[in-house]
Formats: C-alpha cells, structure tokens, sequence
C-alpha cells in the first residue's frame, strides 16, 4: 500500500497543505474586504506582507507572513511528521511529549518568518507553547495536558499526518486523532483534531468522493462541532463557489458556533472557553469551502485565504483534504515550487517519509487483526 499512487496522495496532502498555509499568512487575521482592499482585489497566489512595516507592527511583529513564507502550522506538521519517521507505529498522547515536545526546544531549524535559524518554540503561538510548559516543566499526565489550554485549531492544524497513516480508516484517523491531541487542546478544539484526521483518511481513500469524506467527518463529529458542520457543510453545498457572496454566507452559518465573534482580533472575554456547544471556527470553514467548490483545492484554498481571520489554518485543512482526495495532479505546481523556494523547504518530501511509515503501521495492524481472527474463531466467536 505504499506504492506510487499513495506518495503521490501523502505528498499532495502534505505539499497542500504547506502551500495552503503560506498563501493564507499573508491574509491572516484580516476581514475579506480588508484584503481586497489592500491587495486591489482578491488574493489570486503568493502575495506580500499585509503590512509593510511588519517587522514593527502589532499584532504581525516579528513574523515576515506572506511572500511564500510558511508558518507554525507547517512547522508543527513536519515535526509530527519526524515522530512517525522516529517511532514507526500509531502515536499516542504520550507520544507527544517523548518525542514531540523535545523537537520543539532542541531542534534548530530555518523558520521562514523569523528570516533566522531559530527553535520551533520560539515561533509558535502561546496556545502551542503550552506543551512545553505543561509536558516538559509541568510533568503533567500527557492524556489531560491540553486541559486548561485556550480553545483554538493549534492541534487540527498539524495531525493531517494522522489521518495519512490511518489513511482509509477514518473512525482509527479520528480516535489516534483524539489521543494525541489530549496532550494540547480539550473540549470542541480537541474535537475538531479528531475530524481533521478523519477528513484527510477518508479523502485517502482510493476512490473516495467528496461526498464520502464530508459525510464520514459529519458522522465521526460530535456536539457542537457536528452542528457546525452540518450547518457550514449544508450552506457550502448550497453554493456555486464563494466569489460572488459566499464567503460571507459560510461565516453566517458558522457564527452561532464561534466563541471568538466578528472582531478578529478583540475576541470576548468568554471566547475560546470549552463549550458542549460551540466549534473552532477554521475547520467548518474549510470542510465548507470545499463543499461549496466541488473540492477542487485551487479554488478552496484562495476561499479561505479570502476569508481572511484564520485563514492560514483554514487553507492548511481545506488543502490538506482536498490534496490527499486528487493527489499532486491537483495541486498547482508552480506553488509548491514557489513556497518551497521562499521557504527554503522540500514540501515533496514529506509525502514519501509518510508514505513508507504507512505501510509499515498497516502491516502491524494486519498482522493484529489476523492474531485477533484467530483468537475469535478458538473462542467460538468467528462471524
């Protein structure tokens, strides 16, 4: 199962997502007529900085987004990318503080937005700097961790590579999913990690239509995060694309959803709290663009660039799906040659990496089951 069909799928999920991720920098935590008004119209590809002055200015200081540039959310999915290379098998919650944590703060790396050799920590957003206070300082049991954490998309935006290597299996993509990302994020954002994963191994799946992995990431969902799907998904499938109004028709459907509100950036003081009730915001989005533009990722990911607000980890999910679901074929190549160049990254070459510890952890899941076959039928219990 790791022949070249499946590389060119976890490349593309990968390479998709990165470049998703680079494109929506640029646009982050902007309203859409913002953007167009500072870009003279819709952001079309690769464009500079929103501020020129960015090296200055609050809230972008010091982050150089735009220009190609990827952000935390590409780091953070290449160090889990490094994990499963390391450890070779499924991942748990303890996992993540093994081997995840310690790459966080010990391995120096290029970070585009910092133009410097640099820690992963010292890029990531606070909400991501909590499993280095919590797992490394704190000790605290890796399965409760993301307890007491800002509710937010930080663990979403990074375990694509959990629905590759359950790629296929979307209800296992969901449970790994839910484990690690306990070591991060609680409530709805711990959720929404678990449907992400799921999205991108149900879009794994050979022969799977858009169709099948909406459904399955609507059927895995619970609580509010189910109902914020069923209403973005269902307002998305109503739509003909999302440029002639339909952005603004996906954030009606979402907002009574959305702890943080209309004004980006002066969230309410009960914002990103944990809610029965409530969902992230990014990943109803993304699952709903991609309804809305019949999955095609071109068209997906300028929605959620366009979108603006979270619109790097927007584009990362909606990428990421939409890249395992048509493989590199589908994922322009000039951008990912252009963000691979400005980002001083080979977005190829995670795909393969991915690829051959795939097909090592379903070999040691065959090999399970078959030993549980046997099991059952000495026991009486054969189907």
């Amino acid at each position: 199962m790791t022949d070249a069909s499946f590389v060119d799928t976890a490349t593309a999920s990968l390479a998709g997502a990165a470049v998703a991720d680079a494109l929506g920098g640029a646009a982050e935590g902007n309203t859409p007529e913002a953007i167009q008004q500072r870009y003279g119209g819709t952001i079309e590809g690769i464009v500079p900085p929103f501020l020129d002055d960015w090296r200055t200015a609050r809230p972008i200081a010091p982050y150089h987004k735009g220009d190609g540039h990827v952000t935390d959310d590409t780091l953070m999915t290449n160090l889990l990318v490094d994990v499963y290379a390391e450890v070779r098998r499924h991942l748990t919650a303890h996992d993540i503080a093994e081997h995840l944590v310690p790459r966080m703060i010990g391995q120096v790396q290029w970070i585009p937005e910092l133009e410097a050799e640099a820690l992963p920590l010292q890029r990531v957003f606070l909400a991501e700097k909590w499993l280095v206070a919590r797992l490394h300082y704190g000790h605290v049991d890796p399965r409760e961790a993301g307890v007491g954490n800002v509710v937010n998309c930080g663990a979403t935006m990074y375990v694509g590579p959990v629905g590759l290597v359950n790629a296929g299996d979307a209800r296992g993509a969901y449970a790994e999913a839910i484990d690690i990302a306990g070591a991060h994020q609680s409530s709805y954002g711990r959720e929404a990690a678990g449907v992400f994963a799921a999205a991108v191994a149900a879009a794994s799946t050979p022969g799977a239509s858009l169709d099948d992995v909406l459904d399955a990431a609507i059927g895995l969902a619970r609580d509010g995060t189910r109902a914020a799907l069923e209403a973005v998904v269902g307002a998305g499938r109503r739509l003909d694309g999302w440029r002639d109004g339909g952005l603004a028709v996906l954030r009606d459907a979402v907002r009574p959803y959305d702890t943080v509100g209309d004004a980006y950036r002066q969230p309410a003081m009960d914002a990103r709290l944990p809610s029965r009730t409530k969902a992230i915001e990014e990943l109803p989005i993304a699952l709903g663009l991609l309804a809305a533009c019949d999955g095609d990722y071109r068209e997906a990911v300028l929605g959620a660039v366009n979108y603006g607000r979270d619109s790097d980890s927007i584009a990362v999910m909606a990428g990421s799906v939409a890249g395992a679901l048509h493989g590199l074929a589908g994922v322009p190549a000039e951008w990912i040659d252009e963000v691979g160049a400005a980002s001083r990254l080979d977005l190829r070459a995670s795909g393969p990496v991915m690829a051959a510890v795939a097909g090592e952890v379903w070999r040691a899941d065959d090999e399970r089951h078959r030993a549980r076959a046997s099991a059952a039928a000495t026991l009486g219990l054969e189907a």
